[in-house]
C-alpha cells in the first residue's frame, strides 16, 4: 500500500494515511493530484509556500516531491466539502437501494422511523434536523403501493414544514404510471392524481426513471428528471452477450418502438416490432411480428414486466419465428402472479431487470433472473442536483 506523509517545514507535522492500490510511478503524480482535489474528507488550504509531500511504498523507498509546495492537506471528517447541506432519508419500500445511492455519495442514510397504529394507518418520525437541508427521499412505487405511496408524502410533508430548503422524492419505479389517459369512458387518470399529491405534499422536485408514459412529465407544475436505464442496457447487452452483433432488439409493443430503436442504433444493430392486441388487462390475444430474426439473438426490451404475459407470448412469436436465443432486458421487473413460474417455464436465456424494484426473493426463486445496479445514477443524479448541474449527462452515459 503507499501511504501519503505530508510535512510542514519548520513547523508542526500534520499526517494523513490513505491507502490506495499500488500504481506505476508514471502514475504517480495522477495520483496525488486526483487525492488533493477529489478524495471525501480532504480540503486544500493556502498555507506559507513551504511544503513536502512524500510517498513510503509497500518496500519501504520513499519517493519526494517538492513541486507541489504551495498545498496542504487538512482533514475534514463526515462530508464531502463539495456537498454540504444534504440529506438523503429512505422510505421503507426499498432500503437496500437506499444504502447503495447513499453509499456512493459518501453519506449516512437519514434517521427515520416509520411505523403503524393499530388501524394501520402510516406514523413517520424524521429523526434529524433537516432545517436548511437539500432533503432527498427514496422511495419506490413497488410492494405494498398504497402504504408506501402515503408514507412518501408523509415524508414529504414532514420535511417540507420542518424548513426543509428544498425536497426532492426520489421514486425509481413511478406508481400508477400505467393509468397516464382517458381511454375509455370514466376512466381516471391516475398518474395524474399522483402528480398533483406530490406537488401539494410539498415535493420541489421528483427524480425517477423510464416512466410508463413520458407525458407523464407534464402532469407537475415542478421539474420532473426521467432518469433512462438505456446506457446501463446497452453496458450489459455488449458485457453479457458475446455474439451481440448478431442480435435484434425486439420491443413487444408499439409503445416502445423508440426505446428499441434508439438502443439499436447505438449497439449498431437491427431492431424489431410485435403489434399486440389485448382485450383485457394482464392478458395479451394476439401477437404479429414486424421484423427479421431468423437465425439471431432476440433481445426484448421493455419498461416493465409485470405477469410475464407479454414476455411469454413474444418468446415462442420469436422462437417460431427462427431466433435462435430469447432474452428479455426490463427496467422494472414487478414480478406478480404467475410471474416467477412463467419465466421459469419459458425458453429465455436470462430475464434482465434492474433494482428500481428489489429482486432478492425474486432471485432466490428463478436463477434465470439477473439484475442490473442502477443505484449509480440515481447518485449521480442526486449529486448534480444537489450542485446545481446538468443531469442530461445521464441521459446517455453511464456513471462508474
Amino acid at each position: 500500500m503507499i501511504y501519503f506523509l505530508v510535512s510542514k517545514l519548520n513547523r508542526r507535522c500534520i499526517t494523513r494515511k490513505t491507502e490506495i492500490q499500488q500504481q506505476s510511478i508514471v502514475e504517480r503524480d495522477l495520483i496525488i493530484l486526483f487525492l488533493l482535489i477529489f478524495l471525501d474528507g480532504i480540503q486544500l488550504v493556502d498555507e506559507d509556500k513551504s511544503c513536502k509531500i512524500s510517498i513510503t511504498n509497500s518496500d519501504s523507498s520513499e519517493i519526494s516531491f517538492n513541486h507541489i509546495s504551495e498545498l496542504v492537506l487538512e482533514h475534514r471528517p463526515s462530508l464531502c466539502p463539495r456537498m454540504p447541506n444534504i440529506k438523503v432519508f429512505g422510505g421503507s419500500s426499498h432500503p437496500e437501494l437506499t444504502k447503495l445511492i447513499c453509499a456512493r455519495l459518501g453519506l449516512e442514510p437519514g434517521r427515520v422511523i416509520t411505523k403503524k397504529f393499530s388501524n394501520r394507518e402510516t406514523s413517520v418520525e424524521i429523526n434529524e434536523s433537516v432545517r436548511g437541508e437539500d432533503v432527498f427521499i427514496v422511495q419506490s412505487g413497488c410492494g405494498e403501493i398504497n402504504d408506501n405511496l402515503m408514507e412518501l408524502l408523509i415524508m414529504i410533508n414532514a420535511c417540507k414544514i420542518a424548513s426543509a430548503s428544498r425536497v426532492t422524492a426520489v421514486i425509481p419505479c413511478f406508481p400508477y404510471a400505467r393509468q397516464d389517459r382517458k381511454d375509455k369512458s370514466r376512466a381516471p387518470i391516475s398518474a395524474k392524481l399522483v402528480a398533483n399529491m406530490l406537488s401539494v405534499a410539498g415535493a420541489d422536485h421528483i427524480i425517477t426513471m423510464d416512466l410508463h408514459a413520458s407525458q407523464i412529465q407534464g402532469f407537475f407544475d415542478i421539474p420532473v428528471d426521467n432518469l433512462f436505464a438505456e446506457p446501463a442496457v446497452i453496458r450489459w447487452i455488449s458485457l453479457h452477450i458475446p455474439d451481440f452483433k448478431n442480435a435484434v432488439i425486439v420491443s413487444p409493443d408499439a409503445g416502445g418502438a423508440k426505446r428499441v430503436t434508439s438502443i439499436a442504433d447505438r449497439l449498431n444493430i437491427d431492431f424489431a416490432l410485435i403489434h399486440k392486441e389485448r382485450k383485457r388487462a394482464n392478458q395479451v390475444d394476439s401477437m404479429v411480428l414486424v421484423g427479421d430474426v431468423t437465425k439471431r439473438i432476440a433481445i426484448l426490451v421493455d419498461d416493465m414486466a409485470d405477469t410475464c404475459g407479454t414476455f411469454e407470448c413474444a418468446s415462442q412469436k420469436l422462437l417460431s419465428a427462427g431466433a435462435s436465443k430469447v432474452y428479455a432486458i426490463c427496467t422494472h421487473g414487478i414480478f406478480s402472479g404467475p410471474a416467477i413460474s412463467k419465466i421459469n417455464n419459458s425458453p429465455f436465456e436470462a430475464v434482465v431487470v434492474t433494482n428500481t424494484i428489489p429482486q432478492e426473493e425474486n432471485m432466490k426463486n428463478s436463477n434465470k433472473i439477473q439484475v442490473i445496479d442502477v443505484s449509480m445514477m440515481f447518485s449521480e443524479a442526486i449529486r448534480r442536483t444537489h450542485n446545481g448541474e446538468s443531469v442530461s449527462y445521464l441521459f446517455t452515459q453511464m456513471p462508474l
